[in-house]
């Protein structure tokens, strides 16, 4: 067992079931959450209730956050009673939450003045796989900083992959959630071309999936779609979050982006026309409307289902050309 006392704040879709993993494996555990069931929830399974970022952090040797905003990190960061306030020499603060880059740079720089260490940790793969320890982790930080939280960073996924310094992984985790995004546009495409041509949409999810435009957004999302749920646990308001982080990145560099600003339109109607939070997979809806079908297949789940075993989680390392 990781002789850690670790506190996590932020018990949402991703949070949630991240915090649930270490549970599972015996770490003692404090929570917050402004929500009271959630955190009764994890109470009633062991966990420490906190009463302030504050009181979180003074208690225990590392601090996750997993929130829905930067403006919301760092408010959980710096209020008064925050998580800074709390932080001490030898401390540990991982930012899972997807955020801005040179925000997760700023908070970093607060706590490592606290003399505590900081890293921003990001998730990718779905709410399903978080619940089962699946998911992929980017993680910023020090390569010291990295060796340190690997053993806890193996319970909370399964491909963990080290990016460079502190907000590297908060920049890859937006660049990654924006191609999910605009897969997910297509696909809406593809899928409605699919019925109002009347192809049978059991025989063209196969296709998809066995050919050259297959995904990981459309062996997922796609299910989903199909069934007529929608629900992937991720909502439109968040697509956009996300979305225009990738912006505001590609915009800080100069880069003259094409595709981006089109799915971000594509998102920003849907969310004026469905609510902000409706299930991104929804997007289909605006096609759907228009041409006055539902595209709906047969046999789909209405949630995704992480079937594969966990097993402990691994550095991923990335491919080099092998010196002559």
């Amino acid at each position: 067992m990781i002789d850690l006392r670790i506190g996590f704040i932020g018990l949402g879709n991703v949070g949630g079931p991240l915090a649930g993993n270490l549970l599972r494996h015996g770490i003692e555990l404090t929570v917050r959450d402004l929500d009271p069931a959630r955190v009764a929830s994890f109470v009633a399974r062991g966990a420490k209730p906190a009463n302030s970022p504050r009181e979180l952090a003074a208690g225990v040797d590392l601090v996750i956050t997993c929130l829905p905003s930067p403006a919301v990190s760092a408010q959980v960061m710096e209020q008064p009673d925050g998580v800074l306030a709390g932080l001490a020499a030898g401390k540990i603060w991982l930012e899972m939450s997807t955020t801005d880059y040179a925000e997760a740079r700023r908070l970093a720089a607060r706590v490592e003045e606290r003399g505590a260490t900081a890293m921003d940790c990001p998730v990718s793969g779905g709410c399903h796989r978080a619940a089962t320890g699946n998911i992929s982790i980017f993680a910023g930080g020090t390569r010291a900083a990295f060796e340190r939280v690997l053993p806890v960073l193996s319970i909370l996924g399964q491909r963990i992959l080290h990016t460079g310094p502190v907000g590297s992984a908060s920049m890859l985790k937006v660049l990654t959630n924006y191609l999910c995004t605009v897969h997910l546009a297509a696909l809406a495409e593809a899928l409605t071309v699919a019925k109002v041509a009347g192809l049978d949409m059991n025989t063209t999810y196969e296709g998809i999936r066995i050919s050259s435009g297959n995904s990981f957004v459309h062996e997922t999302e796609s299910q989903v779609i199909l069934n007529g749920s929608r629900d992937i646990n991720f909502t439109m308001d968040l697509v956009v979050k996300d979305v225009g982080l990738f912006d505001a990145l590609a915009g800080d560099h100069e880069v003259p982006l094409e595709l981006s600003p089109l799915v971000l339109g594509i998102f920003r109607d849907g969310a004026r026309r469905y609510g902000e939070r409706e299930f991104s997979p929804n997007i289909i809806r605006r096609l759907e409307d228009a041409c006055r079908v539902r595209v709906l297949g047969e046999g789909f789940p209405a949630q995704m289902v992480d079937d594969e075993p966990k097993i402990p989680g691994y550095e991923v390392v990335p491919r080099r050309q092998s010196p002559l």
